[in-house]
C-alpha cells in the first residue's frame, strides 16, 4: 500500500503545520508508535479517489491528533487494531468517509482497541460521520470510544456501528464470531442527514453491542424525518434525543431492566 507519509516504530515525535496533497492511497500513517501528535495537518485529495484515507493509525498507542483539516476519498481518520489512547480534538472532516474506527476482524483476525476519544468535530458532506466496524467471523474488542461535541452537515450515515462491514465484490458468509464492541458513548451531536436513518446500530444477533450510551444527539434530515436503527444494540439515551433511540435495549450497568423486544425498529 503507497503512502506519502509513513512513521513507523517511533516515539516521542510532533508533527506541526504539515500539508499533503493527492497521495496515492493512504496519505499519513501511524503504524507501531507511541507518544505522537500531530497539531494543524492540512490533508487533501479528491473526493472521488479510493483508499485515500487521511491519517491511518495501526497498532499506536497515545497518539493526538489536534485541529487537523482532512478532505479525501476514503475515511478522514482510520484507527484499527492495536491502537489506545487516541485523541483527537478540533477536527474538519470532508468529503470523505468520516471518522471511523475499523475494520476490525477481516478473515477472522483477533482485534482489540480501546480508549479513542473524539472531542470536537465538524463533519461535511461525508458518506459517514462516527464509525465503527467489524467483519463477521472476528473476534477481540473494541471498547471504551467515545464521540462529543461534533457538528454535521449532510453526513449520510451520522451514526453508525456496523458488525456485518463487506468491502468485497463477493457477499460475504454468515458467520457468528465477532469483534466485541462495548462502552461507545455519543455526547452533544448536533446536525443534517441526507438519509432516512440518522443512527444505525447494526449489531451481531450472537455477539450483541453492550452499553452504548447517547445523550444529546440531535440529528435531522432535510425534507423528511430521520429514524434510528438498532438490531442486537445494547444501552440508553438520555436528554434530548432527535430521533429518538427507543430501539436501543436497555443496559444493566444503569440498573435498568431490559426489553423483551431485543430488535425493535422505530418506525
Amino acid at each position: 500500500m503507497m503512502q506519502a507519509l509513513t512513521l513507523l516504530t517511533s516515539s516521542d515525535i510532533r508533527f506541526r503545520d504539515i500539508t499533503i496533497r493527492n497521495s496515492q492511497q493512504i496519505h499519513f500513517a501511524i503504524s507501531h508508535s507511541n507518544s505522537v501528535r500531530v497539531t494543524n495537518a492540512v490533508i487533501t485529495a479528491p473526493g472521488n479517489s479510493p483508499n485515500t484515507d487521511g491519517i491511518h493509525i495501526t497498532g499506536s498507542t497515545n497518539v493526538i491528533l489536534k485541529k487537523c483539516s482532512i478532505a479525501t476519498g476514503d475515511d478522514c481518520i482510520s484507527i484499527v487494531s492495536g491502537s489506545s489512547n487516541i485523541k483527537m480534538k478540533s477536527i474538519y472532516c470532508g468529503p470523505g468517509h468520516g471518522i471511523s474506527v475499523g475494520s476490525l476482524g477481516k478473515n477472522n483476525a483477533t482485534d482489540f482497541i480501546h480508549d479513542i476519544v473524539l472531542n470536537g468535530a465538524f463533519i461535511r458532506n461525508t458518506t459517514n460521520g462516527l464509525r465503527i466496524k467489524s467483519w463477521q467471523g472476528g473476534s477481540g474488542y473494541a471498547k471504551a470510544i467515545k464521540f462529543e461535541n461534533v457538528i454535521m452537515e449532510d453526513v449520510q450515515n451520522p451514526i453508525i456501528i456496523d458488525q456485518f462491514y463487506c468491502d468485497s465484490f463477493t457477499p460475504c458468509a454468515n458467520q457468528t464470531r465477532a469483534v466485541q464492541i462495548s462502552d461507545i458513548s455519543y455526547l452533544n451531536i448536533f446536525g443534517t442527514t441526507t438519509s432516512n436513518f440518522a443512527t444505525k446500530f447494526a449489531c451481531s444477533d450472537t455477539i450483541p453491542c453492550k452499553n452504548i450510551l447517547m445523550a444529546n444527539i440531535v440529528l435531522v434530515k432535510k425534507n423528511g424525518t430521520a429514524q434510528t436503527f438498532c438490531n442486537s444494540a445494547n444501552g440508553f439515551a438520555s436528554g434530548f434525543m432527535d430521533p429518538p433511540a427507543d430501539c436501543l435495549t436497555c443496559s444493566d450497568l444503569y440498573g435498568l431492566r431490559s426489553p423483551t423486544n431485543l430488535n425493535y425498529q422505530r418506525k
